[in-house]
């Protein structure tokens, strides 16, 4: 019923752009195909930039909510919140374009096309970008992605809210300085398995508006202008009827880095022709000749147009504003205190506590008088904030949260400890300039917390970063610079201490695991993420946030970086113990699972349905997540899978009986032809509050309950 709604309304708007179109010049459509449109005053059309960016909040256009990155969205394991987010997220959107609309202001980020979210698969921990996804797993990542594309485009009757876009379509992850010319290999059955199904679900799921492809080239074919990706696949097999568009600058890729083409116009014919509908970047101008020596249709290009202005429409720019709900959303909510207080929750629910000896955590004020905080992240803004990141009004810092919660009671003394990769704070001092203040701020402290890991500057996109390592991403999965020298150091006091990393991927933080008592991953948890981390450690908060990815020992064992094949990555490859598993996170109280069941034995055509009651057995509040994983009892197959999730929050021997229905497509397997097939046998399902892996119990002590069903 959904779906018919969704196509009678885009018809309607169809109606209207196929109107609109036919009445234009052919100069008047090639403008009409770049990022940067401008008016056509005869018809009424305004300039529009379709450049915006909305990844984890309003990006690039003056003050809005930072909210946590995407990957520490992930790690809530909750759709419902972060479609929550992603509405908050469209209706700041909204409130700065009514304001920038009656300025007459339509520069680059003031649009409401926001090309947003990344959904490709976080397949290899070194990625840069990485940061951006929603993780390893693409049936998490197809989730998140369709709650996010819906919180972005709104519920209303006629009009988006926003439009959003799933990119970068479709086998995209690194490395950052081969993407230009580089050709991503992956066989039918990882596409089907791994890169598509994210894509796929917003697509037909979500009915997310536009399709950003890739840089790089995906088996031979540039993805900007690949017929199998954006043909066979995007408009054929699956349905999707909104807009595509390339990278910025990807076009000009095919004739400098692929080579699949020789000349400008040629390039702007291959992707025009193989479905590209908009250019980000200018070398559509070449349409015209294009179109003139016959090389694309006219129609075709109609049809492009069609696309984008059906969007436009969607949006209710062409509309009265009385007839656009959203045309009533006030600038005064942008940095309203209710949005600062969900990014302060948000940022509360992305951590993952990754170690808890003893108890340690959470610290007790009362019985503290002095407090170290120490490292480069610990009064760090851009560790707050990822890349694609906006402008926030006010941060808080990790060392902030605390001096702010502390107040005056307790004494907090800081240390930045090393630089954040180089081997000196001063450049003209020596190398480790800061060790004779670190053991002075840990001789006077009653407890230590060290704030390690990365920022922007290290890993992200190619061109975005400023370190040594030049691309974005990392070279390996260590702790950079003196840091872990630093924690050596700190260790040596003979203090309790506390890690808190604060990166947007997976550190190898074996030293610490082995030798610090309590660790925190807090991701780039967004402008309140100082006073976030704050409610964790001292117990106002309880950590629920579990790993979107896995925390790998070492490279070793990882296959090439520039290899696709998924054999040997992620948790549904691997064969190693990892260190922190994907699906893993403590909490401050404890979970228990009873009555665990199926409605059947026998998996139909309408799934199963699993059944528990859930109970939190410890003393303190807390946030469960129960996962349901599907294990195919077959040789040659994946890991036990990730197939439903369900969020709980629950006080002290308060109890809920939850069900989770697993669709049969969660039981299917996909063969060498990226065919979806059912094979009679056995599975096992297994249900709990963390995967069913080796490490993962080794870590918690608990085990998930395991359920046989026939195929």
């Amino acid at each position: 019923m959904e779906l018919t709604e969704n196509k009678e309304k885009t018809d309607r708007f169809r109606k209207r752009a196929e109107a609109l179109v036919s009445q234009m010049t052919l100069e008047e459509k090639v403008g009409q195909t770049l990022y940067k449109a401008p008016a056509i005053e005869r018809l009424g059309i305004k300039a529009y930039n379709w450049w915006n960016e909305a990844l984890h909040g309003v990006a690039r256009a003056g003050i809005a909510t930072v909210f946590p990155q995407a990957i520490g969205l992930a790690a809530t394991f909750d759709e419902d919140f972060v479609e929550k987010v992603a509405d908050a997220i469209s209706t700041e959107a909204r409130a700065k374009f009514n304001l920038q609309q009656a300025q007459g202001d339509t520069d680059i980020y003031k649009g409401l096309t926001f090309w947003s979210p990344n959904v490709n698969i976080f397949r290899d921990p070194r990625w840069g970008r990485g940061q951006e996804t929603f993780g390893e797993d693409p049936w998490l990542t197809s989730r998140l992605g369709v709650r996010f594309v819906k919180g972005l485009q709104g519920h209303d009757e006629n009009y988006l809210k926003a439009a959003a876009c799933a990119k970068h379509f479709a086998v995209h992850s690194g490395p950052e300085s081969e993407r230009h010319h580089f050709n991503a290999i992956a066989s039918r059955q990882d596409m089907y398995e791994t890169y598509l199904p994210a894509f796929k679900a917003c697509v037909q799921e979500g009915h997310v508006e536009a399709v950003m492809g890739a840089y790089n080239r995906t088996n031979g074919e540039p993805c900007c202008g690949s017929p199998t990706l954006l043909q066979d696949i995007l408009r054929k097999e699956w349905g999707f009827g909104g807009h595509v568009t390339s990278d910025c600058w990807a076009i000009k890729d095919f004739h400098k880095g692929h080579l699949v083409t020789d000349t400008p116009v040629e390039s702007v014919s291959l992707a025009m022709n193989n479905g590209c509908d908009l250019n980000c970047g200018s070398l559509f101008l070449y349409l015209k000749q294009a179109v003139e020596e016959g090389r694309v249709s006219e129609k075709r290009l109609d049809e492009a147009l069609v696309n984008l202005f059906t969007t436009r429409m969607k949006l209710g720019v062409f509309d009265s504003r009385e007839a656009n709900p959203f045309n009533d959303i006030p600038f005064s909510v942008v940095d309203s205190a209710p949005l600062q207080a969900l990014n302060r929750e948000a940022a509360s629910r992305c951590v993952v506590l990754l170690k808890n000896e003893n108890g340690i955590l959470p610290l007790d004020r009362r019985k503290l008088k002095t407090v170290a905080v120490i490292g480069p992240n610990a009064d760090s803004r851009a560790a707050l904030v990822g890349n694609y990141n906006g402008t926030a009004s006010r941060y808080w810092t990790v060392l902030e949260g605390i001096q702010e919660y502390l107040g005056s009671d307790v004494r907090v003394v800081t240390s930045q400890g090393c630089h954040l990769y180089k081997d000196r704070c001063e450049s003209l001092a020596q190398a480790a300039d800061r060790l004779s203040e670190i053991k002075g701020v840990c001789e006077m402290s009653d407890v230590i917390i060290a704030c390690m890991g990365l920022d922007a500057t290290l890993e992200g996109e190619e061109g975005d970063t400023s370190n040594d390592y030049g691309s974005g991403d990392k070279p390996d999965l260590n702790l950079p610079g003196l840091q872990e020298e630093v924690l050596k150091n700190v260790c040596e006091s003979g203090k309790p201490v506390i890690l808190v990393l604060l990166s947007g991927s997976a550190l190898a933080v074996n030293w610490a695991e082995n030798h610090i008592p309590a660790i925190l991953q807090g991701w780039y948890p967004g402008a309140q993420g100082g006073l976030a981390i704050a409610d964790i450690l001292f117990g106002e908060r309880n950590p629920e946030g579990k790993l979107p990815i896995t925390f790998y020992r070492s490279l070793a064992g990882l296959p090439d970086f520039t290899d696709y094949s998924m054999k040997g990555r992620t948790y549904r490859y691997m064969t190693q113990d990892a260190l922190y598993p994907f699906g893993y996170g403590l909490s401050y109280t404890s979970f228990s699972y009873s009555q665990v069941q199926t409605d059947t034995c026998q998996v139909g055509e309408n799934g199963i349905t699993v059944r528990a009651v859930v109970k939190n057995t410890g003393s303190m509040t807390g946030g469960e997540t129960v996962q349901a994983y599907v294990k195919i009892c077959r040789e040659g197959t994946p890991n036990a899978q990730l197939k439903g999730i369900r969020k709980l929050h629950l006080a002290p021997g308060e109890e809920a009986e939850i069900s989770l229905h697993l669709a049969r497509e969660a039981f299917g397997l996909y063969d060498e032809d990226g065919c979806l097939q059912y094979y009679p046998g056995d599975a096992i399902v297994y249900l709990g509050g963390q995967a069913p892996d080796c490490r993962s119990r080794e870590l918690t002590g608990q085990s998930v309950t395991a359920l046989h069903v026939k195929l």
